[in-house]
């Protein structure tokens, strides 16, 4: 027979942020538990909310299986002395009560203990205190006298096992406790009396009743569904926010949306600053209008069902509340406008971007420079007008300029969430020219896989410069990433470029601008910085790749095929490989790419190298002037140049019937030395003229 188990630990408001990884902890601690102490169980599951953690055990056993304990003992024919420790040791009065085996290396003595299960309801007190002791919050205390600690003040523990209570208690410290019991408790304020409970179906139920949803799930989706028929009323749409949406599911039980609306004074403010204000300090959701711009609403998540009058007296104090924290942004605001970016620029001088690395003031005088090269190197390969040119670097010397000037605004000191997005409006304001307002809003992009890549010239090269800085920075002073650990999030910079080059398609020479870069920071030379971090560039551009679908293994044959530094043309190469392969003729020339490759390896260890070169006149074979000649005809090298891959490697393939017919009809190891280093320089000429487009040897299978 099985049975069910249900647990829950009623406290004080638990911080949202650790109600799911706590419940998720736990339970995997309380299922690791119970199968050490032999209770097989079904389905298991973890509820959380602000004042409860819940977990339910179906199909739990009644008892636990027997066991069987065995010893093993002395052989047989030991000394008296050695079966005596052993009976003492095992518990057993004569050698009657012991069994003699035979374990392959002769006869033993065994000690079989049986020890039969016990019934469930007496092991799980145990198991449920240490559940609730192995767990290390975040964040605890401890209260009153007790020494016990814990989030915030446990107040009951019910644990029912086949709808009866179990026996048990908590030790708090200071002869205090908390025993298991049967009931829970409702809504703080609408039911909070005590509720009796015999099974998770009830105890579901009852709480629904008593005001409380215990599924965090379905708490968001009665706030998004709310969020959703206010957004129909007024004809908006809700900026969609999933942090903040799990974060007021976890903070109330009993969830019902409040619209309240926000004053027009406050309405010419950035959208990106209200919408920050309203979320951080109040918790509330906003809306836009059809035309982007934010709408005059906000809903705010009450805990409670309430009449229409406590309703209304509950927005207004909310908006009382919002009025206040909306001025203090006002003031920031105007303010931030009054004083401009260009007066801000001084104070960059007194922060310090890192020890080793200068200041704010002197890393804006180095992405300025980086930006003028990388805007001159892209007008010079993506525009044909001169004016275009100028304007490009100009712009880009400009935004450069101003980027990290709003680091020192009042509104970012209060928000630094904001960086970026208020030099944008603060550029704007000043009359700064379009190109150079969204080059600092984008200059941090993109920051994420999800974030979007900015496409204008300018700000792809403020973008570009912002992060080369960075990483030529901390390479200059081996400050690498190390293991998981990377906090100047150096992997997060490089995959940014990796996207910024390849998204927009830019043919950028990334140790040129590495050269650039260091020049400006005037640091002692590392000579092999620049080799590791195209190393790093290397790696990150593997695992780029490969979200893309891209095998490891035509990666790394095409990053060690040369030292290429050009993106565009690495990934150009690595998609028409993996095009090649998908074809018959691919895979024909990769079998006779291998087979010429082991021939090779094979002769190496042997001592035998290949001639310097081929020499004409030391072909005696037709076959093999046959595929010297189509080598020596093969264009390859200049359809690589010309960046037309796939012609390059229908050239490759076009070798293959020579170079069968060279297998089938010439001896490479020929006798004469001679000829043998000829013929495997010939060989050799074949694999290298492979390996310039891309090194096959990296690639898995046939």
């Amino acid at each position: 027979m099985s049975h069910q188990l249900l647990i829950e630990l009623f406290s004080e408001e638990i911080p949202a942020r650790m109600q799911a990884g706590a419940s998720k902890a736990m339970l995997a601690d309380l299922e690791a538990r119970l199968a050490a102490a032999g209770l097989a169980f079904g389905h298991a599951e973890g509820q959380f909310g602000p004042r409860r953690l819940s977990f339910v055990i179906e199909d739990l056993i009644a008892q636990q299986p027997d066991t069987v304990e065995e010893r093993k003992g002395p052989k047989e024919g030991a000394p008296d002395q050695a079966i005596q420790g052993f009976l003492r040791g095992a518990g057993l009065e004569s050698l009657d009560q012991a069994e003699l085996r035979d374990t392959g290396k002769g006869k033993a003595w065994f000690a079989v203990k049986k020890i039969p299960g016990r019934p469930t309801d007496q092991v799980l007190p145990d198991i449920i205190l240490g559940m609730i002791q192995g767990y290390t919050w975040p964040k605890s205390q401890r209260w009153a006298r007790t020494s016990f600690r814990w989030v915030r003040p446990l107040h009951s523990i019910l644990a029912v096992f086949n709808g009866e209570r179990l026996d048990g208690a908590l030790d708090l410290g200071n002869n205090e406790q908390i025993a298991f019991g049967n009931c829970t408790f409702g809504h703080r304020f609408l039911a909070p009396d005590a509720i009796e409970v015999g099974d998770f179906a009830e105890y579901r139920e009852r709480l629904r009743a008593a005001y409380v949803i215990i599924d965090a799930a379905e708490r968001q989706q009665l706030i998004q569904k709310d969020l959703n028929a206010a957004a129909n009323k007024y004809g908006l749409s809700v900026i969609e926010d999933k942090s903040l949406l799990a974060e007021t599911a976890n903070l109330v039980e009993w969830p019902r949306g409040l619209i309240g609306q926000i004053d027009d004074d406050f309405l010419n403010q950035p959208k990106e600053a209200l919408v920050l204000s309203m979320k951080e300090h109040q918790k509330y959701f906003a809306f836009e209008n059809g035309d982007g711009s934010l709408a005059p609403y906000y809903m705010t998540v009450g805990n409670g069902d309430y009449s229409a009058e406590t309703a209304e007296r509950i927005i207004a104090g909310n908006q009382r509340v919002l009025r206040a924290r909306l001025s203090d942004g006002q003031f920031f605001w105007d303010q931030d406008r009054t004083t401009g970016l260009e007066p801000l620029l001084p104070k960059l001088d007194a922060i310090v971007f890192h020890k080793s690395l200068g200041s704010m003031g002197q890393r804006v005088a180095r992405i300025r420079i980086l930006s003028k090269f990388l805007a001159q190197k892209l007008a010079e390969k993506h525009s044909d007008s001169a004016q275009i040119a100028a304007n490009w670097v100009e712009r880009a010397d400009r935004a450069a300029q101003l980027c990290k000037a709003d680091l020192v605004s009042q509104m970012v000191y209060e928000f630094p969430e904001l960086q970026g997005t208020m030099g944008k409006y603060y550029a704007l304001h000043m009359g700064e020219d379009t190109d150079v307002a969204n080059a600092i809003a984008e200059h941090y992009s993109p920051l994420g896989p999800t974030d979007i890549c900015p496409t204008a010239p300018v700000s792809v090269v403020l973008a570009l410069a912002e992060k080369i800085d960075t990483l030529v920075g901390f390479w200059l002073i081996d400050e690498k990433p190390t293991g998981s650990k990377d906090p100047f999030a150096l992997r997060r910079a490089a995959l940014g470029v990796i996207r910024l080059v390849i998204e927009t398609g830019i043919r950028l020479d990334l140790c040129e601008a590495f050269g650039v870069c260091a020049a400006a920071y005037q640091l002692p030379a590392r000579p092999q910085y620049q080799d590791q971090l195209m190393q790093f560039f290397g790696d990150r551009l593997k695992v780029t790749l490969k979200d893309k679908g891209m095998r490891h293994d035509w990666i790394s044959a095409v990053l060690s095929a040369d030292d290429d530094d050009d993106l565009v043309r690495i990934v150009k190469r690595v998609e028409a490989l993996r095009d090649f392969l998908s074809m018959q003729e691919g895979r024909n020339l990769l079998d006779g790419y291998k087979r010429a490759s082991n021939i090779l390896s094979a002769e190496a260890k042997k001592a035998s190298v290949p001639a310097e070169q081929v020499r004409a006149d030391l072909l005696l074979e037709d076959k093999e002037k046959t595929l010297f000649a189509a080598l020596t005809a093969s264009d390859a090298d200049g359809q690589i140049s010309a960046e037309d891959y796939v012609e390059a490697f229908g050239t490759l393939a076009r070798l293959r019937p020579s170079v069968d017919a060279f297998f089938e009809h010439v001896m490479v190891v020929a006798d004469d030395p001679v000829i043998k280093a000829n013929r495997l320089a010939l060989l050799a000429s074949f694999v290298a003229k492979c390996n310039h487009v891309a090194d096959l040897s990296f690639i898995e299978g046939s």
